[in-house]
């Protein structure tokens, strides 16, 4: 047992070292391969507690988590799995490469996560323990955002690709995990935030506790992506899907990577869940984790085989409804609309919700005639700004009786950037100013 603690304290002593060139300015990567060495001969069970020692004497938490990424790091390169099997022949950019390497991200601030709440839990030095908690502020801050990117692709992009293929269970339950990490994170950003409400110690008992069950929630999906969803995707889907999703990952975002532009070909055409063959065949589903293939055993697949675009359908770029669904859409909307063309005439006025009146009688008609003619000049000067590409904008607000009457204006343009008209927009916001709380999809009651 003396030998251990030697033998450890031997390697802490290596560690501050390596520590001190990295607070002095060396880069980690130059400093790589010193710390293979030392952290070669570490059991990956002992690292966190070495660090938790260096923490106590007072080596920046800063400094520590540069060394966790890097023996994080490290340690996967010593295990490497069927996820980096995987991902190798990917090329940079592709959906599926972009999601691994995020869970490497996600690892190591899972990782950190547990490391700080139970280093925090046995630090008694003032300035540490502000430091340690600066250090999981931003730690749980970052993670907050798995669930605004990572997660929330997955769930936007990758999902209806095999729900459409009947394997909606796996949606299912990596939705419902993806939520119970959300509020994990959630509770513990709350948490921190309120750490003055509470004695210090029942504070920390509860940070390590949760952190703890966070970490190992993050880990365990990485995990499930890694060796069972990631691979199930890519035996299912093809160049054109991919194609489809890399289209509109950038509207979401990532989590700490910045992939590169990726196309598979001009000749590639995207390809939506609505146009795809839902059906499986012999090779895709042999290709399925073992894992996918036993929950499928003697449970005939659902496949989704509706079809998006009826005879008669408008094509609105992002959808396609009829004439009866558009009018019914209108009648729906808690929003007054009118539309004037380029030419400034009258064009459209919604059915259903009306805040000021409108005929049949005004179609055709020049707005400058549908105003009193002492605001006339003030028309003119707002269309002249919208044909101009001056402003975006134009917007004003009133008290009608119990109403108050919000409108604006916005130019309209084609895909050219040519001005097609303007847009008016009229609401009663007086209902929306009272509300306060939440009332969420959850609290609906029949």
């Amino acid at each position: 047992m003396t030998e251990l603690l030697k033998t450890r304290e031997y390697k802490k002593e290596q560690l501050k070292k390596l520590l001190l060139r990295i607070h002095e300015g060396e880069s980690v990567d130059k400093l790589k391969e010193d710390f293979r060495q030392v952290l070669s001969g570490i059991s990956p069970l002992e690292i966190p507690l070495i660090e938790q020692e260096l923490v106590k004497e007072g080596i920046s938490a800063k400094d520590i988590a540069k060394m966790c990424d890097l023996h994080v790091e490290l340690f996967r390169e010593a295990v490497k799995g069927t996820d980096e099997l995987e991902e190798r022949d990917l090329p940079d950019g592709h959906p599926l490469k972009t999601l691994y390497l995020e869970n490497k991200e996600i690892m190591k601030d899972a990782e950190m996560l547990n490391l700080y709440a139970r280093t925090l839990a046995t630090t008694k030095d003032e300035r540490m323990r502000k430091e340690i908690l600066g250090v999981l502020e931003e730690i749980v801050g970052n993670l907050r955002k798995v669930g605004f990117t990572h997660y929330n692709r997955e769930e936007m992009l990758t999902f209806p690709y095999i729900e459409r293929r009947g394997l909606t269970a796996i949606a299912t339950v990596l939705w419902t995990k993806h939520d119970e990490i959300r509020f994990m994170i959630k509770y513990l950003a709350e948490l921190l935030r309120k750490r003055g409400e509470m004695p210090w110690e029942e504070f920390v008992e509860k940070l390590k506790t949760k952190a703890g069950e966070a970490s190992f929630a993050l880990s365990d999906m990485v995990f499930r992506e890694n060796n069972i969803y990631y691979p199930t995707l890519k035996a299912l889907l093809n160049e054109g899907e991919w194609k489809a999703i890399r289209m509109q990952e950038d509207e979401i975002g990532f989590y700490k990577v910045n992939p590169p532009a990726w196309d598979p070909g001009e000749d590639v055409k995207p390809l939506h869940p609505w146009e795809i063959n839902p059906e499986l065949s012999v090779e895709q589903l042999l290709g399925l984790p073992k894992e996918v293939q036993e929950a499928l055993k003697g449970q005939p697949l659902e496949f989704d085989k509706s079809q998006l675009k009826r005879d008669g359908d408008i094509d609105l770029g992002t959808g396609y409804v009829n004439a009866e669904e558009v009018e019914a859409i209108f009648k729906a909307l808690p929003v007054d609309v009118t539309f004037i063309d380029k030419d400034d005439r009258v064009r459209f006025f919604s059915p259903g919700e009306r805040i000021f009146d409108r005929t049949m009688s005004v179609l055709g008609r020049p707005v400058q005639l549908c105003h009193p003619p002492k605001s006339v000049h003030i028309v003119n000067k707002i269309l002249k700004a919208f044909k101009e590409g001056r402003k975006e904008e134009a917007t004003f607000w009133l008290k009608l009786g119990d109403k108050y009457v919000y409108i604006k204006y916005v130019p309209l343009f084609n895909e050219k950037g040519e001005y097609i008209g303007t847009l008016e927009m009229t609401m009663d916001i007086a209902p929306y100013r009272e509300i306060e709380g939440e009332k969420r999809l959850l609290d609906w009651r029949d």
